[in-house]
């Protein structure tokens, strides 16, 4: 229930972003420094929305996370407590496709996606009933991980390997290996190129590697 994150709460208001044309790079630097870009962007418009909310109608309002920090379970792992993508669905900013994101009329794929939660309540907007997916396929066939194989499900495990290379399960190895490593050998591993893109994917939060899913959908390119 949004009641969990603000007492009193009865709208969700669901945003979404156009994705830049650096996913397209065949440079993963480059492809995540545009996600970054327009990461900021949405915590700047967020802000502001909440701003204008509180001073305008003296309405209560919290920012919902797209990303890190979330709630963390051990019963249920990384799974967050809300959901962007089920939000901006409900919102009627677009359907489901066979890449399990969000499809956006106008900007098909390429979009990132914000909420805030307040007290006000405002009228609905209705949901979008028509199918937006082509059903291509083309998300699963260069899927590196097979990751969406199964209709209506994406296996994180298999997708966080490739798009999360020096995520959680790469620095738990690292840190293994190092401890079970002579000094002269430890001294090694922190001149190695591994440690360096784990400290830069630390320093990031989330740092993805693979743009696939958005990449090769042909909706909202153009």
């Amino acid at each position: 229930a949004i009641e969990t994150f603000l007492p009193g709460a009865r709208t969700i208001i669901s945003l979404v972003f156009r994705e830049l044309g650096t996913c397209e790079s065949p440079s993963v630097t480059i492809a995540m420094n545009g996600r970054l870009d327009m990461n900021y962007f949405q915590r700047s418009c967020n802000y502001q929305i909440n701003r204008f909310l509180a001073r305008e109608f003296q309405a209560k309002v919290v920012n919902m996370p797209y990303s890190s920090p979330m709630e963390l379970h051990k019963d249920r792992m990384a799974l967050a407590d809300f959901s962007q993508r089920h939000a901006a669905v409900a919102a009627g900013l677009g359907t489901f496709g066979r890449h399990n994101l969000v499809i956006h009329p106008r900007f098909g794929t390429r979009i990132g996606l914000t909420a805030l939660i307040t007290d006000l309540e405002l009228d609905p907007d209705a949901k979008i009933e028509q199918d937006l997916c082509t059903h291509c396929d083309l998300c699963v066939k260069n899927c590196p991980g097979g990751a969406l194989d199964e209709n209506g499900k994406t296996d994180v495990v298999k997708c966080i390997k490739h798009s999360q290379p020096y995520g959680l399960r790469t620095d738990i190895g690292f840190w293994q290996q190092f401890a079970n490593s002579p000094a002269e050998e430890q001294q090694k591993m922190f001149t190695d190129e591994k440690y360096w893109r784990l400290q830069q994917a630390h320093s990031i939060g989330m740092q993805y590697y693979c743009f696939n899913c958005l990449k090769f959908c042909p909706l909202g390119v153009h």
